[in-house]
């Protein structure tokens, strides 16, 4: 090189891009990364284990409770009014309200909770607020909170029939 040769400005010397250019790619993705996460909740992590944990036996005594009681019970929509019929073999399945808890799979925003007025012989209705779709767990009980008929399924739906899971313990 001669001093007669001009030099080109930095910034189209072609080595300061390529030594450049990965860290500035990772300090964008980094701020990009760290906006995302502080813009979005994340409901489905909980602090609270070992409270959850203690609460697993009484879920199952309540599952177990209903396979004793021997509950059956049959759903039915017609838009947004839903109808119930429950049966048990050992005694009346009659309680003067029972509660639907809709869980959505990912979005805790749309879970609904819905309750059931009697109407007599084991007969019970309810409205929802608004119309559903998609993939559902749900969770059935009775007023005083001591069974529980849970499971999933795809809604809207014309009939939806739900038996009681038993515990295998020995």
């Amino acid at each position: 090189m001669s001093e007669q040769t001009p030099i080109a400005p930095w910034y189209r010397q072609p080595w300061f891009w390529f030594l450049t250019i990965f860290p500035l790619a990772a300090i964008i993705w980094c701020t990009v990364m760290i906006t995302v996460a502080m813009n979005l909740e994340d409901t489905m992590v909980t602090d609270d284990y070992s409270k959850q944990g203690r609460g697993i036996n009484f879920e199952i005594a309540r599952d177990q409770k209903a396979t004793d009681m021997g509950l059956e019970a049959e759903l039915s929509f017609s838009g947004r009014h839903v109808a119930l019929t429950l049966e048990a073999d050992q005694e009346a399945a009659n309680f003067d309200y029972l509660i639907l808890n809709l869980f959505h799979p990912t979005l805790s925003k749309h879970d609904r909770t819905l309750q059931f007025r009697s109407i007599g012989n084991g007969k019970y209705e309810g409205q929802l607020l608004e119309d559903i779709d998609g993939r559902w767990y749900f969770d059935l009980r009775g007023p005083d909170n001591q069974w529980r008929l849970k499971g999933e399924a795809w809604l809207p739906s014309d009939s939806l029939s739900i038996q009681a899971k038993g515990t295998d313990q020995e």
